[in-house]
């Protein structure tokens, strides 16, 4: 995974890119729910305490190799330095509108680089759908249909491919629940993006607060041993 030299991050404003943890977040099918549990109280013990039960894809989280791959590593074993990345934002909000199932293209990518350029190796693609904006509706951010299918955008294959062969990128994020979309159950892009300890970043936020181009990322891990995934504080330095 590509570094980026620390000397180069100049930014103006810092911007919170996960969700406040709360237990009626979206989860997952079959996730374990948010629980907290107070184990000290001031009056009692003079401090404040809780234990959290949270899953390793809860809320705004990293997804680690381990997801799919027996022998891949786990989040404990990405290095510090591949946490500060470069990240360029693609916006297909407009598709996302009349296509839920709507799935990034190379052409999308194309359109993307006329006005800015080619995306540099070693960034992380961030693709804004406008789904963070569906977040306090379970129901809507899921969108299930009758048969429970799931409907929501992500990064199509060829897209995802041409990405990390052309364009050598550090990894993906979303506004979503998964990089990939909802109609894909056999999480095509994890897979493809996760064959090298890459980034795969889901359930952001304030994608819309993000210019195209010149963020970068900084993304806080638990360091769960042998850990498929780990929810994340990411803060976007602009």
């Amino acid at each position: 995974m590509r570094n980026l030299p620390l000397s180069n991050i100049n930014f103006s404003r810092v911007i919170h890119l996960s969700h406040v943890i709360d237990t009626n977040i979206p989860q997952w099918p079959g996730d374990p729910q948010v629980e907290f549990t107070t184990v000290a109280e001031i009056n009692n013990d003079g401090y404040y305490l809780r234990k959290l039960d949270i899953g390793e894809h809860s809320a705004t989280h990293i997804n680690a190799p381990k997801s799919f791959e027996h022998q891949g590593i786990s989040i404990d074993q990405y290095p510090a330095q591949s946490l500060v990345v470069p990240a360029i934002v693609i916006n297909i909000c407009y598709q996302a509108t009349f296509n839920p199932d709507y799935l990034l293209t190379i052409g999308d990518i194309q359109t993307w680089e006329e006005e800015y350029g080619l995306i540099p190796p070693g960034s992380v693609v961030l693709l804004y759908t406008g789904w963070q904006g569906k977040w306090s509706d379970n129901s809507a951010f899921f969108n299930q249909d009758a048969a429970g299918n799931m409907h929501f955008p992500g990064f199509g294959s060829v897209a995802t491919q041409f990405l990390i062969e052309q364009r050598q990128v550090a990894g993906v994020g979303i506004d979503t629940h998964g990089v990939d979309s909802g109609q894909d159950n056999n999480f095509s892009t994890n897979r493809l993006v996760l064959t090298q300890p890459r980034i795969v970043l889901e359930n952001l936020t304030n994608l819309d607060q993000l210019p195209p181009t010149g963020t970068t990322l900084v993304i806080g891990i638990l360091r769960l041993r042998g850990g498929s995934g780990s929810p994340a504080a990411v803060m976007a330095f602009v």
